[in-house]
């Protein structure tokens, strides 16, 4: 079993920067690929991002590629989302969440209904104009 837990979010002006974490438990934690999804009110989950178990293989949404890093520090149990010139429609809840591949899949699979193995309780992110 995998517990997720965020952290890092919180209300910041439009262009500014907020990093995200992710805390995991769990021995098998290093061999699973991890993904950052969000869901704004009204709105579907989105995958945002994805690193390989390794941390050598990242993929990222069109919509926040050259704005956001994945990161992961497997000695830590931890993955981060490094978030930078934030946009407004970047409010969402973000969610992080473990997959027992070790690999990535195509961001149009994390937008489909495969399904993550275990997810995170969620932290809000809020960009004010």
């Amino acid at each position: 079993q995998v517990q997720l837990v965020e952290s890092g979010g919180g209300l910041v002006q439009a262009g500014g920067s907020l990093r995200l974490s992710c805390a995991a438990s769990g021995r098998t934690y290093g061999s699973f690929a991890m993904g950052w999804f969000r869901q704004a009110p009204g709105e579907e989950r989105e995958g945002v991002s994805c690193i390989s178990a390794s941390g050598s293989s990242t993929i990222y949404a069109d919509s926040v590629k050259g704005r956001f890093t994945i990161s992961r520090d497997n000695a830590k149990n931890t993955v981060y989302l490094q978030m930078n010139s934030l946009k407004p429609e970047d409010t969402a809840i973000y969610y992080c969440a473990a997959d027992k591949s070790p690999r990535c899949v195509a961001m149009a699979t994390m937008n489909s209904k495969y399904e993550y193995d275990y997810w995170g309780q969620g932290t809000q992110v809020t960009v004010s104009s």
